[in-house]
């Protein structure tokens, strides 16, 4: 795994004062990666996010991406409502100026005297990849596995960034409707869905050591309502890669040998939203407008949001004894299992 922008800084992190998630959560939760914004995004202005409620400020200095707290260390005006040059961003309050690293490199005030050491920030760790700046909010140790793409860039293959969007619920909540095979024909009945084809052969999840895979093979098809249909008799299949605790990808085999891979990075804002983030690969249709991509793909997200807000709870009940379960909900279980394996806590939330 390839670690970019690391600072030596083996000084815990904290939960942030408004924390919505029990403690010893956001603790473990710290510990991996997430995006927080889409690489083409960022670019000469500093850029604020949320992650697990701690805010923080994304910009560039120059090849490097800094994730940092947003705050000033001087008078505590956030960085993000200060200015940039793609080399440095500029504190609004009084113009203290940091670069690479998180360093300041510049006091208006006093350009001669020397810079205490602790004006300089404490960036997090940071990767680009897949089209997203990630990061990990553990300065204590090195972050668990990055989330991976079996497609994206490989030969042949077209990779899409679909716009970033927000859902009104909880992480958990969302990855698992992701991974779900028995919603298809009827939160998808707009898009690709068929209400009559709703019944879901056996399926088995099969544990990783990052979370589980599964081949989940039926008749429904992927291609959108009064488009072009699958051949008849067509098996589709569909590979599901869960990545503890918050990413997955699917990838779905079309006919002749077409591949289309999705990925569900689902960033925790707090414990009640949501930033959305779907990098994609296929290797067929690619001569086609991108913009179909993103309005088909965006639809069937939608068509997700809208269930996923109305749950309850909000939370994500890891007590298998607190919803009934069905053959179809394999995958879910799975999933319950894998987070209660990292010692989350019985709802995951406060």
């Amino acid at each position: 795994m390839t670690i970019e922008a690391v600072r030596e800084d083996t000084a815990p992190s904290t939960p942030p004062r408004e924390c919505t998630f029990h403690t010893d959560d956001w603790r473990i939760l710290a510990r991996h990666w997430y995006p927080v914004a889409l690489a083409g995004d960022i670019g000469e202005a500093p850029v604020h996010v949320r992650l697990l409620d701690a805010p923080l400020v994304v910009y560039r200095a120059g090849t490097e991406v800094v994730v940092a707290d947003d705050i000033c260390p001087h008078r505590g005006v956030p960085l993000s409502a200060g200015t940039g040059d793609g080399d440095t961003i500029a504190c609004r309050y009084h113009g203290l100026r940091f670069g690479a690293g998180g360093r300041c490199v510049g006091i208006p005030a006093h350009p001669d005297d020397k810079i205490p050491a602790r004006m300089h920030l404490r960036p997090y760790r940071v990767v680009e990849r897949y089209g997203l700046v990630w990061t990990s909010l553990d300065r204590g140790a090195y972050p668990e596995l990055m989330p991976a793409m079996r497609h994206w860039d490989r030969p042949g293959f077209q990779n899409i960034n679909l716009a970033g969007f927000d859902v009104k619920a909880f992480a958990g909540r969302q990855v698992e409707g992701f991974l779900d095979v028995a919603h298809f024909g009827f939160v998808h009945a707009g898009t690709f869905g068929d209400p009559d084809n709703a019944v879901v052969p056996a399926y088995n999840p099969v544990r990783t050591d990052y979370g589980f895979e599964v081949d989940y093979r039926s008749s429904v098809g992927n291609y959108p309502h009064g488009g072009r249909s699958g051949e008849d008799g067509f098996e589709w299949l569909r590979h599901f890669e869960l990545f503890v605790p918050f990413t997955a990808t699917i990838a779905v085999h079309f006919p002749d040998d077409g591949i289309l891979e999705i990925m569900n990075a689902a960033s925790p804002v707090s414990a009640r939203q949501t930033r959305m983030f779907a990098p994609l690969a296929r290797n067929f249709d690619t001569d086609r407008p991108e913009q179909e991509v993103h309005d088909f793909n965006l639809r069937i997200f939608e068509e997700d949001r809208e269930v996923v807000e109305i749950q309850k709870p909000e939370n994500l009940p890891l007590d298998p004894r607190l919803e009934v379960n069905i053959a179809a909900d394999r995958s879910s279980v799975a999933y319950r299992r894998a987070l209660r394996a990292l010692g989350l806590s019985e709802f995951f939330t406060a």
